[in-house]
């Protein structure tokens, strides 16, 4: 690891110390020890690109305000895209050199079951039941016949199903599965589980503190993906002057630049045409600020090669083959 963070100006620190206020030093132990393959600590994704339109707003921004992004991920649905816009998105992130991240398949909220409205929230964002697994799986065959490198899991069985397809060859052996913030783990117990079960970025929910990364950190190399900025019904968090110090503990991390106070806009069609558009953009300036942030405090250092996309060796359960 470099010294890049253990260097970086924390914010306020000169006024502060000036006045008598300044902070504890770091803690070296705190500090992540992991990197991405290439030995970057930190790569960009914008969340809820729901379509090629949205995909075209988000690369034009991204050049007019030099935005890097490593990743693009979308969030209604596989189902939600026809073949033609499917391929437009491949294409246009192959060109970029951007890994894209299609959601899989039905959730929850999406079918009949009454559980996930209920006050407990019982059976969250899975898949219930056979069928809701399978479309899951049409999906993900679906996705990646059609160039599409990764796919976003919200379900610990359909993880687990894909990760067996890519080892027996039925999806490619390249394919990246990452888990969604809608069943993020929030211990180091769960992260280790979920990188067993063959996620290869995980997205923790925006609002474990520095220490439970640093626990998370303990346990698992494998990268997390963390809403800078969470959408409301994620909590709305908004964690920008903690960036530096974010990737310091949770480093290999994914910036993930969402949006508060913003419409919801899953499932996608185009009778949300606008708002889609406009938050795909604003998405992108949000991203700016985060990264003028990181400069200013020196903490720009050690970002990951555009265009790298894979997770590095991770802890996997054994696996039995289809034919045992």
């Amino acid at each position: 690891m470099t010294d890049t963070a253990t260097a970086a100006r924390r914010p306020g620190e000169q006024a502060l110390s000036a006045l008598g206020l300044g902070a504890p030093a770091l803690d070296p132990a705190d500090a992540s020890t992991h990197t991405f393959p290439d030995g970057g600590r930190w790569r960009t994704e914008i969340p809820s690109c729901e379509g090629p339109e949205a995909l075209a707003v988000i690369l034009k921004e991204s050049s007019r305000l030099d935005v890097p992004i490593h990743r693009i991920s979308q969030g209604s649905g596989v189902w939600m895209l026809t073949d033609a816009e499917i391929t437009e998105m491949v294409e246009a992130s192959a060109e970029r050199d951007i890994e894209l991240c299609l959601f899989t398949g039905p959730r929850g909220t999406w079918d009949i079951g009454g559980s996930v409205r209920s006050d407990s929230r019982g059976g969250g964002l899975r898949a219930r039941g056979h069928d809701a697994v399978a479309g899951c799986i049409e999906d993900a065959v679906r996705a990646t016949e059609l160039g599409v490198k990764c796919l976003l899991v919200a379900d610990e069985g359909v993880l687990w199903t894909l990760h067996r397809a890519r080892l027996a060859g039925i999806i490619p052996a390249g394919t990246t599965l990452k888990v969604s913030a809608l069943i993020g783990p929030v211990n180091p117990a769960a992260y280790a589980v979920y990188e067993r079960l063959g996620a290869d970025s995980l997205n923790v929910p925006s609002d474990l503190t520095l220490d439970h990364l640093t626990e998370i950190r303990r346990v698992s190399a494998a990268p997390m993906d963390m809403y800078i900025e969470a959408p409301d019904d994620l909590g709305g968090y908004i964690r920008m002057y903690e960036v530096a110090e974010l990737i310091r503990r949770g480093a290999p991390l994914y910036l993930k630049f969402g949006l508060s106070k913003a419409p919801g806009i899953y499932p996608w069609g185009t009778h949300l045409r606008d708002v889609t558009l406009d938050t795909a953009r604003e998405r992108v300036r949000r991203g700016r600020l985060a990264l003028d942030l990181l400069a200013r405090h020196g903490a720009d250092g050690d970002m990951a090669p555009l265009g790298s996309r894979l997770p590095g060796s991770l802890n996997r359960f054994p696996t039995e083959s289809a034919t045992d």
